[in-house]
């Protein structure tokens, strides 16, 4: 059985808050000069192109690409092998988060006490964590800065199952359209369906790791995924929703086995500045 001691954890996790929050990676880097190049609004290109100008300033000077520096959100996939050493696993992982966001002089944007005094934890504390039992003696860790612009235009919904195709389509739709720039667009759109309520709010943010434009292995879902791509582009809200051709950089789709009396569905936009890094250790 592989041991890893907690402080490879917390270092690794460190490393990666860094990383994620100054260096965009190369395939959203890639998507969005793929949208500049067509892009017909003069003043859409314009956005896009400081867009890209800020990801290359952001990278040269080490600067966070965003001011808010986000929720971090941590992926973990724990192989079944794997026995962790020296201490606990999710206080690794936020002491990788406290350092890497304190050392690195990230705003700290995490609040205790949320409906009350809502007072800040001081070090981006404590981490959302998703981890899930893989097989292999394998650890492999991913952070996602989430912003509070796209998170907030979270939505979900538990459609009647005769609603079908049709009614995901109009929901997510609808969700884009009313979100307007407050997710700062061209977004990536992740789309949870099936499952339980909260299962498919978590497939939706898992969506959001896929490398941009990467589809299901579903025939179906890659078809849906082109189909809701090419109507969420249509809406015309287009770069930080100035106009234009291109609203989202792609539409992801997870989807999981349902009850016979709902259809979950589950929507999560991820800004631009989709940042995004793992490891494995």
């Amino acid at each position: 059985m592989k041991e890893i001691h907690v402080s490879q954890i917390t270092e690794t996790v460190a490393r990666l808050c860094q990383d994620a929050t100054h260096n965009l990676p190369e395939d959203v880097v890639a998507a969005l000069r793929r949208a500049e190049r067509s892009e017909e609004s003069p003043l859409a290109r314009q956005v896009l192109i400081e867009i890209l100008d800020n990801a290359e300033l952001a990278r040269r000077e080490m600067l966070p690409l965003c001011q808010d520096t986000g929720t971090a959100v941590v992926f973990a996939e724990v192989g079944q092998d794997v026995h962790i050493v020296g201490g606990a696993f999710a206080d690794a992982i936020n002491a990788g988060v406290a350092k890497g966001y304190t050392e690195g002089y990230l705003r700290k944007s995490i609040v205790d006490k949320p409906f009350s005094a809502r007072t800040n934890t001081q070090d981006n504390t404590p981490a959302v964590v998703h981890t899930e039992i893989v097989p292999g003696d394998g650890l492999k860790l991913a952070v996602m800065p989430k912003g509070g612009g796209c998170e907030n235009m979270s939505r979900f919904a538990i459609l009647l199952p005769g609603a079908g195709k049709e009614g995901i389509t109009n929901f997510v739709l609808r969700a884009v359209e009313e979100s307007g720039g407050n997710p700062c667009p061209p977004v990536i759109v992740g789309v949870g369906i099936g499952g339980t309520a909260e299962y498919s709010m978590t497939l939706a943010k898992k969506a959001l790791t896929r490398r941009v434009g990467d589809h299901s292995p579903d025939p179906e879902t890659a078809q849906l995924e082109d189909e809701l791509l090419e109507k969420v582009n249509a809406l015309g809200l287009g770069p930080q929703a100035v106009g234009g051709r291109n609203t989202a950089l792609a539409v992801h789709i997870e989807t999981y086995p349902t009850h016979i009396a709902a259809l979950p569905v589950a929507v999560n936009l991820q800004c631009h500045s989709a940042r995004f890094k793992s490891a494995e250790l």
